[in-house]
């Protein structure tokens, strides 16, 4: 389930920052391109030669940043479970007394509060695996997971990129930029919601702060496209 719920993470991440920036971008091209001089069709091209470079450029760097961030938390967490073995091995009567304050502060008392930090305590690798989860809050991690991020926030990127540059493909220019600013904010609003499912908080109200967010993030890029027309 945590695996599950990590992937959605990285395919919402990768998504929305895909779409988002895309739709700026279409946007802003499709505001400087219109100048009178150009086509309609020299537009269009235009707009999805621009659509396309910031697809890939983006899915190739959301990737990265998913990899290096995700190889730095997995470096972080091995640093942090060394120390720990150290603590363990330099100072067992403190972190045997932090296990038991642990472990009372969530009501446990007496001899199972004993039996518990004798059968924790009794494994040092079950003990810091222990002491890394529940005092540090870090959750295991390892390299292979970075590359499966990476790969997932990538493809997400090209696929929430594609969502606004898609019209451009099948409509005239005009329809094209209602129907991206449209399907984009409907996609938006479902992620938002979607994202609020699998975590905490409100649908609506998820829904309608990633749809704004999104929306007036790429607006601002037609308003710069358009001071270069």
């Amino acid at each position: 389930m945590r695996k599950i719920a990590a992937m959605m993470k990285d395919m919402i991440l990768g998504g929305q920052d895909g779409l988002v920036n895309v739709l700026g971008v279409v946007l802003g091209v499709a505001a400087a391109s219109t100048t009178g001089i150009l086509t309609e069709a020299v537009q269009l091209k235009i707009i999805l030669g621009g659509g396309l470079a910031a697809t890939f450029a983006e899915s190739i760097s959301m990737a990265a940043v998913a990899y290096t961030s995700a190889i730095a938390y997995v470096e972080y967490y091995e640093s942090e479970k060394a120390h720990e073995h150290r603590s363990i091995v330099e100072n067992p009567e403190e972190e045997i007394q932090e296990i038991r304050d642990i472990y009372r502060a969530r009501g446990f008392k007496g001899k199972l509060l004993d039996q518990i930090v004798k059968k924790i305590t009794s494994d040092k690798d079950h003990w810091v695996e222990v002491m890394m989860l529940e005092e540090l809050r870090l959750a295991p991690a390892d390299k292979k997971g970075a590359l499966k991020s990476a790969v997932v926030v990538g493809i997400a990127a090209v696929i929430g990129s594609l969502i606004p540059l898609s019209p451009f493909f099948f409509f005239s220019l005009r329809e094209s930029i209602v129907i991206s600013i449209i399907v984009s904010a409907v996609t938006l609003f479902v992620a938002g919601m979607y994202k609020a499912k699998i975590t905490v908080g409100s649908l609506w109200k998820s829904g309608i702060q990633l749809m704004i967010i999104g929306i007036v993030s790429a607006l601002l890029g037609y308003y710069v496209g358009s001071l270069f027309q």
